[in-house]
């Protein structure tokens, strides 16, 4: 292994894929639905709560205004706009973890935001912007070797690389669009050896060729076929293969 072998596991929760409680007791850190997307104030509270109780990391999970696209429709607002929704978003899920004790880890935008803020730097600065107005101190998640990470970074913001173990990659390091032939990855097997190379090579293969990625959070989401399953033969392989699988908090 070439650095030390942690990695925390993370998961979209409350979008209503029924997999959430079998998710929580796998992974380390939640990216909570804000109602933009997905969820409202009673699963927002619900995830929090067990959570909290499984010593679960808590995140926001901010989208684009969009539960009829569930957030992965693109879109282009004002950054004043983003920058607005974002932070309520994100104080919503903030003010339900002080409720039960505990207080938010991160941030991970959803879906479109997610994709757009990867190569957009006005976008970027909207959502860093957003994390600072609430607490700037909470760790973004951002792809790994994209100019939002990098971005970030920049702006004096705290930086988790995420990589995706139920997601295709290209050979340019960027996620297959959705709905696309190897856009999803759905294969337990699969995805355990994915998230063993990515903790402990720092790699994907793409085409017969490693593709280098440093990352220091693995995401799995919930609503992905077969999810619970994924997620336990991952942390299983992980844990097998030697690799320290801990909330970002722990090590960041």
């Amino acid at each position: 292994m070439t650095r030390t072998a942690v990695i925390d596991l993370n998961a979209d929760l409350g979008e209503g894929a029924g997999t959430d409680n079998e998710l929580l007791a796998v992974i380390t850190s939640a990216n909570v639905a804000c109602g933009a997307h997905a969820g409202d104030p009673e699963t927002i509270t619900s995830v929090v709560r067990t959570a909290q109780a499984l010593r679960v990391a808590i995140g926001a999970h901010p989208s684009f205004p969009d539960r009829a696209g569930f957030g992965r429709r693109p879109m282009v607002l004002p950054s004043a706009q983003v920058t607005d929704t974002v932070a309520a978003q994100i104080q919503l899920v903030a003010d339900a973890a002080h409720k039960v004790g505990a207080r938010l880890q991160h941030v991970k935008p959803h879906g479109a935001l997610y994709n757009q803020a990867a190569s957009d730097p006005d976008l970027t600065r909207a959502i860093g912007e957003a994390v600072r107005r609430v607490d700037a101190s909470l760790i973004i998640l951002a792809l790994a070797g994209s100019v939002m990470a990098d971005l970030l970074h920049t702006m004096g913001l705290r930086v988790a690389h995420e990589a995706f173990i139920d997601r295709g990659y290209t050979e340019a390091g960027t996620l297959v669009p959705r709905g696309q032939p190897g856009a999803v990855i759905t294969d337990p097997t699969g995805a355990a050896a994915r998230a063993v190379q990515l903790a402990t090579e720092r790699t994907v293969t793409v085409t017969g060729r490693p593709i280098h990625i440093e990352a220091d959070t693995l995401c799995l989401h919930g609503d992905t076929p077969h999810a619970p399953a994924l997620a336990q033969a991952v942390r299983r392989s992980l844990e097998g293969a030697g690799v320290r699988v801990a909330r970002l908090d722990s090590f960041l």
